[in-house]
């Protein structure tokens, strides 16, 4: 192991401090030899994390070492149950693929263990070799676009693909989790060591192949507009692509801000969060006001999850109008989660008497609000 301490001071160590305890001497003769060279090559956080999830010496635990589909099965052993591959998931050309493939090598509730450098670390790599400023703001404009927006764009694909064999890809911690749990895995641990972003997960079930992640600049949500019916509402990307993969587990992780909204969200470029300071993000729903299915004014248009969580009267009276661009807590300064269906409740109840006239007030007291400050995006 690094710094010439053995494994078994390691596991001697972790014991006495109650956080693991081997059911048997850690080197035994039945240990591949292969896989007790590659723990001891290992630093002894990262052996931490690895006996935190599993018990690396296992018969039934493969250590890998590849960023190719097709040598997986080929490298691990008979009776897998868990994996670990210490190949960076940046060097693998087809990354769902390949989890998929990792994934039919587990039986349910097998644990995988991964790794990928995040992108932001190789951005604070190179900001250490290049000391000019605009020479590296200028780099890094070129690395983004070829690195990341060429993968994402069909007809850019290919060549992006051709000139760079797969041989590196610039992932953020948002996309590489959210990949995985599309590939029938759910989060257990994630957490940086020595500059690499390890991930352990449990299997829970097959791939989602039904839900295609969105790539695009603009993308489609699917939302309940006037009397129930299903609409698409557009909006500029603000998070890392399949960030949608991963909206249960950020929930769960962080809770909801006060505007009702995933707190500590990670799945939010930076970018992304210029975007939603300056409101910038709600500008592609101007078309579509032009389709008729949005006011300038009304209700926000919310998921059926987060419609059926109102209670029923607030339910009957929001699918009686057209929701809106700029809904009611702007104007009324009522922007958490409690507000925001008080602030409805006040706008219907006022816009069932006079529609024009309140849906007028509430425009420009809204834009007031917005240029003074009063009130600002999350």
């Amino acid at each position: 192991m690094k710094n010439n301490v053995e494994l078994s001071q390691v596991v001697d160590e972790l014991s006495v401090s109650g956080q693991y305890v081997l059911e048997a001497p850690l080197v035994r003769p039945n240990v591949d030899p292969k896989k007790e060279a590659i723990l001891k090559n290992i630093s002894i956080e990262l052996y931490e994390f690895f006996v935190n999830h599993l018990v690396p010496e296992r018969y039934n635990v493969s250590i890998i070492d590849t960023v190719k589909r097709e040598e997986i099965r080929q490298l691990i052993q008979k009776n897998t149950r868990s994996i670990i591959n210490l190949g960076m998931l940046n060097k693998v050309q087809y990354i769902n693929k390949f989890l998929i493939e990792l994934n039919s090598c587990m039986p349910d509730a097998g644990i995988f263990i991964g790794c990928v450098e995040p992108s932001k670390n190789v951005k604070e790599r190179y900001r250490k070799k290049i000391k000019i400023p605009f020479l590296f703001s200028l780099f890094w404009v070129f690395v983004f676009l070829f690195h990341r927006v060429m993968p994402k764009v069909a007809y850019l694909q290919k060549i992006y693909f051709f000139l760079t064999k797969g041989k590196y890809r610039y992932l953020t911690m948002g996309e590489t989790l959210g990949r995985v749990v599309s590939c029938g895995f759910e989060i257990i641990e994630y957490k940086e060591i020595e500059g690499l972003l390890y991930f352990a997960v449990i299997k829970t079930g097959e791939p989602t192949m039904g839900v295609q992640p969105s790539f695009g600049p603009f993308f489609p949500m699917t939302r309940i507009g006037k009397n129930g019916q299903i609409i698409k509402v557009y909006k500029l990307r603000t998070m890392h692509p399949f960030a949608e993969f991963l909206q249960e587990f950020v929930t769960k992780l962080n809770g909801y801000n006060k505007e009702g909204k995933p707190a500590n969200d990670f799945r939010v470029a930076s970018w992304g969060k210029f975007y939603r300071k300056y409101w910038i993000d709600e500008l592609p729903q101007l078309i579509n006001v032009l389709k008729g299915d949005l006011n300038i004014v009304g209700v926000r248009p919310l998921s059926r999850a987060r419609f059926n969580e109102l209670p029923e009267e607030v339910q009957k009276l929001r699918i009686r109008f057209k929701p809106g661009c700029i809904p009611p807590y702007v104007a009324l300064l009522m922007p958490d989660a409690e507000g925001n269906v008080e602030a409805e409740r006040i706008y219907l109840s006022e816009k069932m008497k006079h529609p024009i006239r309140t849906d007028i007030k509430y425009f420009f007291k809204a834009v007031y609000n917005i240029i003074t400050g009063k009130i600002k995006s999350s």
